[in-house]
């Protein structure tokens, strides 16, 4: 009865400290939804997030014994790839002689909705524009800060079409 967020939806119980809300991006938020590299990007530009992100990281990273690196999963396809471009990028500043090993996601897209291919609406132009952008970013700046980077997709084109 009280589903606030898409963690509530699992069967495993996460800790609280584990799940970073982004208060303008809630289904109720003024922002709407996350579908540009830049305003991912953007979202840790704010000291006060960054700060939070940071007091999270290092809550984990002081649990360790040892310390060998960090797994980062990240979508491509939209906003959340600037997210996870900086995230690779404040990991990579300050763990430096720590290993990265980033995975870059995309969903499968599906021709549903389109009576005939080659013709599209000028707002599925748009967010194939989006999602283009998007992920060429992604795979750019994730890649430079990444020990490894790794793109993963059930389709051959990275959900690109």
């Amino acid at each position: 009865p009280s589903v606030r967020l898409w963690s509530d939806f699992l069967q495993v119980q996460l800790h609280p400290r584990s799940v970073l809300v982004l208060r303008q991006y809630l289904h109720d938020g003024d922002c709407g939804c996350l579908e540009a590299f830049g305003q991912g990007e953007s979202l840790l530009q704010d000291p006060a997030c960054v700060e939070e992100l940071e007091d999270r990281l290092h809550f984990y990273v002081e649990e360790c014994d040892y310390l060998q690196g960090f797994q980062v999963l990240c979508d491509l396809h939209n906003g959340f790839s600037g997210v996870g471009a900086k995230v690779t990028e404040l990991l990579h500043d300050e763990y430096s002689g720590k290993g990265i090993l980033t995975w870059g996601l995309t969903p499968v897209q599906s021709n549903v909705g389109i009576p005939m291919v080659g013709f599209y609406s000028p707002q599925d132009c748009q967010s194939n524009f989006y999602r283009l952008l998007n992920t060429a970013l992604g795979i750019v700046h994730l890649s430079r800060h990444s020990s490894l980077f790794c793109p993963m997709s059930l389709s051959g084109s990275l959900g690109i079409k």
